[in-house]
């Protein structure tokens, strides 16, 4: 790998996880647009934005192959269904004030993701992996005790988003990803358009609206671009996956929950009692005990471990 391609996957990989990090900015001034309209907005313009870069890279083929394909479409279909879920739980957290559940969250995806690994895939777990999940583990119990609930959306963000990764592994090597999202955005957008029509009947919506609230053009406007960075920071991830190491990409993905915990903490002014420095700070040991062993693993065999992700 030369420098130049180096620094390039750096900055393609950097840039995706910058604004996977940075979307709460976004989400926190749509309000007071609810979680549900802005997922559906996502989807809605997601699927145009994506159809227009089928249409650039001329990928017209690779997109009817995939709907083409029963097993192909039903497999993303489903992991739609997932990244669906997981996109409004995500907008729910940022738009509530709940910014520091969706770091926790995409923290421990990555040891959820190990643990998927093994129950789906047969996997067999190495002693620094069974330490480190037990520590996200502590950290959950920690966290929940300290709040006096289930931290739910973090866990349920680190489920469906584990889940969804796993389902896109299964048609990774004959789907690449813009023709994967938009397989997914196809399949998502009649059930959004559905559920924007829902919301205009029943007095909610604020896209068009005009008023108080701020509501006006540029509030359309930012809706709307929900679609072009949903699409855009898919493409950077790709194409600096397509130039890096995948050990490298691995530790790229913390810059996204810890640009959504710095938000949170000095931004947003989420309260953090004591229970979620020490749940954070044993989550951290987790990571730090998960990459050592990927990174031994890596060693030893040659290859690269780490996980990645991609957080959306």
């Amino acid at each position: 790998m030369s420098e130049s391609l180096s620094r390039s996957g750096l900055a393609f990989g950097a840039g995706a996880y910058l604004i996977w990090g940075t979307f709460p900015l976004l989400m926190a001034a749509l309000k007071p647009a609810g979680a549900l309209e802005i997922t559906a907005h996502r989807a809605v313009w997601s699927v145009l934005v994506c159809l227009v870069l089928v249409a650039v890279a001329r990928s017209w083929s690779r997109l009817r192959s995939a709907l083409s394909s029963p097993r192909t479409l039903a497999t993303l279909a489903v992991a739609a269904g997932f990244v669906a879920v997981n996109w409004l739980i995500y907008v729910y957290a940022t738009v509530t004030d709940h910014v520091n559940s969706a770091a926790l969250g995409y923290y421990i995806n990555p040891l959820f993701t190990v643990a998927l690994g093994v129950i789906f895939l047969g996997e067999r777990l190495r002693r620094l992996q069974v330490v480190a999940i037990a520590i996200a583990l502590a950290a959950v119990v920690v966290i929940g005790l300290g709040l006096g609930e289930f931290p739910w959306i973090a866990v349920a963000l680190a489920t469906t988003f584990g889940i969804y990764g796993l389902l896109k592994k299964r048609v990774g090597g004959s789907v690449d990803a813009l023709t994967g999202l938009t397989v997914e955005t196809i399949v998502l957008a009649p059930v959004a358009l559905v559920g924007l029509w829902w919301i205009h009947d029943t007095g909610r919506q604020t896209f068009l609206s005009r008023g108080s609230e701020g509501l006006g053009v540029g509030h359309d406007l930012l809706l709307m671009s929900t679609g072009i960075f949903t699409a855009g920071a898919l493409l950077l991830f790709a194409a600096g996956a397509r130039r890096l190491p995948l050990y490298v990409t691995g530790l790229l993905q913390y810059i996204a929950p810890t640009l959504m915990f710095i938000l949170a903490v000095w931004h947003f002014g989420e309260p953090m009692p004591w229970s979620r420095w020490v749940g954070f700070a044993l989550v951290w040991v987790a990571l730090v005990v998960l990459t050592a062993d990927g990174w031994r693993s890596r060693v030893r065999r040659g290859e690269a471990r780490v996980q990645p992700a991609e957080p959306v």
